[in-house]
């Protein structure tokens, strides 16, 4: 069950803490895209390796992803919650005093390239060293966690308070969970017999949009994000994977999926004109790379919940039907280049073309 309450139903003080939340998250959304699509990008040209770009039947829910690893592929795992996870919850979000991101924590793994001019100051979302200080720790195994900073009681300051964070809550208690909320188990995920549970726990990955074989941080991001779920709060799940050649995004508003797509010139051309823009403006503001005649540009799809994977209206127990998919194609855009301030995502419905 979701815990969390929309924007009207929130005091004054906790519109204001949504508000500070969604603009940090606005610009972690940048730097997420930076590192996952645009540095990677960099990294197979720098090894004058060419870029797997994904195929576009990849987008569609359901879609089966090549089973092939990348190594230049920036992989990774970040939760970014609105308010602070509560110490009993550590038993599956795995956050210690041993991988709070201090000084000495940090120097003892033994995987940061840190000075003795340590700022401590950079871990908060606010400080002009959080980039650099997010990528540095990007590389490390599991997850990283950035939470309102428990210390903070005057003003909600956002922090990275830990890192190498395991997520240790069983799949087949996430698909449990998710099952009992659409009303196709009351208690139990057995309670129909293993081939049912089986079937529920293939259709919890196609709520989030993956193949039911994903691999690990893929999957740890879709059990964290359902975890999450029971919190009086919003999060934010991203996740990298050297697989899917993108960045996968899941929050309150559900599932995102960005890759880098290439376009040809009289595509680009006639989306610039859709949106009453010049081919230059258009060049300046989407187009992050060039391959001969063909720009590189971000393309951003949403997907949406379908009736199936929606609590129904009158509350009753309902039997799964494998067959129905869980997941539709909300939204499609060619998003604006991370720092672009004054153009918005344009709509280009490509999926299905």
């Amino acid at each position: 069950m979701t815990f969390w309450k929309v924007r009207e139903e929130l005091s004054g003080e906790n519109r204001l803490r949504r508000s500070y939340y969604e603009l940090l998250r606005d610009e972690l959304d940048n730097l997420m895209v930076q590192y996952a699509l645009i540095d990677s990008y960099e990294k197979f040209q720098q090894r004058r390796t060419p870029f797997p770009f994904v195929e576009r039947r990849e987008l569609k829910p359901r879609a089966r992803i090549p089973d092939v690893e990348y190594e230049c592929q920036n992989a990774f795992l970040v939760l970014f919650v609105e308010d602070t996870i509560p110490p009993e919850h550590r038993k599956y979000i795995r956050f210690f005093e041993l991988n709070k991101t201090t000084k000495t924590n940090l120097l003892s793994s033994k995987t940061l390239p840190l000075s003795n001019t340590y700022d401590r100051h950079q871990k908060y979302l606010e400080s002009t060293s959080f980039p650099n200080f997010l990528k540095t720790l990007l590389p490390v195994d599991y997850a990283l966690l950035i939470q309102r900073d428990p210390s903070s009681k005057a003003r909600n300051r956002y922090c990275m308070t830990h890192f190498h964070v395991r997520i240790d809550w069983p799949i087949i208690d996430a698909t449990e969970g998710l099952a009992r909320d659409l009303r196709y188990i009351s208690k139990d995920i057995f309670e129909r017999g293993d081939k049912y549970a089986e079937d529920l726990q293939k259709k919890f990955f196609e709520y989030y949009g993956l193949p039911v074989m994903a691999g690990g941080r893929r999957t740890a991001a879709i059990v964290a994000a359902q975890f999450l779920r029971q919190l009086n709060c919003i999060s934010t799940v991203y996740a990298g994977s050297s697989e899917t050649r993108g960045l996968i995004r899941i929050s309150e508003r559900g599932v995102s999926k960005y890759i880098l797509m290439r376009m040809a010139p009289d595509e680009m051309e006639a989306l610039a004109a859709a949106h009453g823009m010049s081919k230059q403006s258009f060049s300046k503001n989407y187009v992050v790379f060039r391959e001969k005649t063909k720009g590189i540009c971000i393309f951003q799809a949403t997907y949406l919940p379908t009736d199936q994977a929606r609590p129904p209206d009158d509350g009753r127990m309902r039997e799964l039907k494998p067959d129905l998919s869980w997941l539709t194609v909300g939204g499609q855009h060619i998003i604006p280049k991370p720092g672009v301030w004054k153009y918005p995502p344009l709509t280009h419905n490509i999926i299905y073309s």
